[in-house]
């Protein structure tokens, strides 16, 4: 079964004057440039609590600054990509990320650094909302899945900026030295690369309303989206917890869940098109969704340091192509702007990331850390179930 790209809704058809390899690196270097600047960030939340004298609790709640920027910005973010087309905006949004990430260095108290966090969770959801209706638009002219190599290379942008910002730590550099020079790096490739993208606009009689009712396709790729993304978001808090007091993993060996998870995802989203071109994203997302229940399962059943990593490796190969499976799929519906579609599913999925990890949480309280992962594992069978349901999946 091959699988083929649905131009109908994003206008691929349009020509240019740079060849398909030029576009996809183009738009495979804004996602590793989104990526190296959201770590750079994250690198530097240990140094920047302990500069403003936070406390666990005060830190935890204005790190939800970010996320209530990005959720709060999805419906504006998909109606400016539908007028204007995702080219324009993802040139004006992504300079503007990087210089937002500068002014997270400038907060001197707590509140401010919550305000900057807004403005970084803003702008960095329209440069997201943009990028993938871009990749969309990429992907239908390039002729064939390419769209999970993009999400991998903002998991590379992701490692590599983890990796800047523990040397930048180790040269005993400023937060603030930190985030201006990977700024004018950032502000470089765009000033390079944005040539090169694709209109990306889709044809509108009409201008797209602003709030516009969920198609029920589109309400269930985000349920989808919603429990691969709490899956993701379960993963990155609490797998080291989960390798500590479950598996008992000595203390140089705690990190091995999380690595060998992102490492798998990464892997699996550079290789993920061709089995996608192959057997089709129903397969796919079928196989995955199994995937991840039996490794999150597999981890809970046998709680040891080489088979837990194993079941975890296998959550990261199953998560890994979901979400950029599900935005193609969203893109590509005829009845509503590939951006509007991608910012709906992604409203929805990223409620899952957010309550994964408090979900873990309480169920942990109430019973254990095991239930938890075994509850999410169970999101695994959900997604296999919706997939057979859903007939605009192929």
């Amino acid at each position: 079964m091959s699988t083929t790209i649905d131009s109908s809704n994003i206008s691929i058809k349009e020509t240019s004057k740079y060849s398909r390899k030029t576009i996809r690196l183009a738009v495979s270097l804004f996602y590793f440039g989104q990526g190296l600047v959201f770590a750079s960030w994250a690198s530097r939340i240990p140094d920047l609590k302990a500069a403003l004298h936070l406390s666990d609790a005060a830190l935890g709640s204005i790190l939800l600054a970010l996320p209530i920027g990005q959720l709060i910005t999805m419906p504006l973010s998909g109606r400016l990509v539908a007028i204007y087309g995702s080219k324009k905006i993802l040139t004006l949004a992504t300079p503007l990320y990087a210089l937002c990430l500068t002014n997270l260095a400038l907060a001197t108290h707590g509140w401010h650094l919550a305000a900057f966090l807004l403005l970084f969770g803003i702008s960095g959801n329209l440069c997201n909302i943009a990028l993938n209706t871009q990749a969309v638009t990429a992907e239908g002219h390039y002729g064939k899945p390419i769209m999970s190599s993009f999400h991998g290379s903002w998991s590379l942008g992701l490692f590599t900026g983890a990796l800047v910002g523990l040397l930048m730590m180790n040269l005993h550099l400023t937060t603030r030295a930190h985030f201006w020079i990977i700024a004018p790096i950032a502000w470089t490739h765009i000033f390079i690369n944005h040539r090169f993208l694709l209109i990306g606009k889709s044809p509108q009689k009409e201008k797209p309303k602003f709030l516009m009712k969920p198609q029920g396709v589109l309400v269930q790729l985000g349920i989808i989206a919603f429990c691969s993304m709490a899956a993701e978001g379960a993963m990155m808090d609490w797998s080291g917890v989960y390798f500590k007091e479950i598996v008992h993993a000595p203390a140089k060996w705690v990190i091995l869940g999380y690595a060998s998870y992102s490492a798998m995802m990464t892997i699996g989203r550079f290789i993920g098109d061709k089995f996608i071109a192959s057997y089709g994203r129903k397969r796919m997302l079928q196989f995955c969704g199994i995937l991840v229940s039996f490794g999150m399962l597999l981890s809970v059943a046998f709680p040891y340091l080489a088979v837990a990593t194993i079941g975890f490796m296998m959550v990261g190969i199953g998560v890994s192509v979901i979400i950029p499976m599900i935005y193609t799929i969203a893109g590509n519906n005829d009845k509503v702007p590939s951006s509007l579609a991608i910012a709906m599913v992604s409203s929805i999925g990223y409620f899952g990331f957010l309550m994964g990890p408090p979900l873990i949480g309480y169920i942990s309280e109430l019973f254990n850390l095991r239930y938890s992962f075994a509850v999410v594992g169970c999101f695994g069978i959900l997604i296999s179930f919706l997939v057979s349901k859903i007939r605009a999946i192929k």
